[in-house]
């Protein structure tokens, strides 16, 4: 009986995530823009995302980044994880936590969403709920607030193509008790690394990378984050985005 609650449970929570992507496919062709930068972006003052993030204008709604980034995609980072038959986990989409109150346990979800245009741009969101739909709606949102363009080149001397399939040079990012560093890799390598972190550098448009990590890479969250920012380091130096 368990074991088919269990089942009900997952079928239940993959629903809700199809239903919010397809939602926020459909809101994005209906945006209203509600601050000052989404009325220049509608008025056309900033034709593409580079534009923008050139300017140093803060981003404040994910409507902007729908308008200037088609084609945007939507990935969920399973967090969490609840235990599995034989002792093993299963991977959830949201990560159950709890705190004492004088009324009982208080549960709390939180969802980790990844977004990108498998061109360059890429952005990671938090978000907490006390429901999976709204977790992952909030997360979504983040993300697309949070977003960057991502320094591609042909850093490796094996390959020397000139082309845009992995990154310049290397680059290393660190986050909690993990430190990612981020190799320029000959072209037809492909991406070595796991699951998660591949699917942040498709979406992100890296083709060839080698990944080196160090820490607790089990956490997920903080993985991502570490990834992130070695992305977002290869940005601190001199020369076009």
């Amino acid at each position: 009986m368990a074991e088919e609650n269990e089942v009900i449970e997952v079928e239940a929570e993959k629903e809700v995530v199809k239903e919010v992507l397809q939602k926020e496919e459909k809101r994005g062709k209906s945006w209203i823009p509600r601050t000052k930068l989404g009325n220049k972006v509608l008025k056309g003052e900033y034709a593409t995302i580079d534009d923008v993030l050139r300017s140093g204008e803060l981003i404040l709604e994910g409507g902007i980044v729908d308008h200037l980034v088609p084609g945007l995609k939507e990935e969920i980072i399973y967090i969490g994880g609840s235990p599995g038959k034989g002792g093993g986990i299963r991977r959830t989409a949201t990560k159950r936590t709890a705190r004492m109150h004088k009324s009982g346990r208080r549960f709390k979800l939180t969802a980790l969403i990844v977004v990108g245009n498998e061109n360059g741009v890429v952005g990671i969101g938090k978000a907490s709920s006390r429901e999976h739909r709204i977790a992952i709606e909030k997360a979504t949102e983040q993300a697309k607030i949070n977003v960057i363009r991502v320094r591609r080149g042909c850093g490796s001397w094996e390959c020397g193509c000139g082309g845009d399939h992995s990154i310049p040079f290397k680059s290393m990012g660190k986050y909690g008790s993990i430190s990612v560093r981020l190799l320029p890799a000959p072209k037809g390598t492909g991406t070595v690394a796991n699951s998660t972190v591949k699917t942040v550098l498709s979406l992100a448009g890296v083709k060839d990378i080698w990944v080196k990590t160090r820490g607790q890479t089990s956490t997920r969250q903080n993985l991502v984050y570490a990834l992130f920012n070695a992305l977002k380091s290869l940005n601190m130096t001199k020369g076009e985005l």
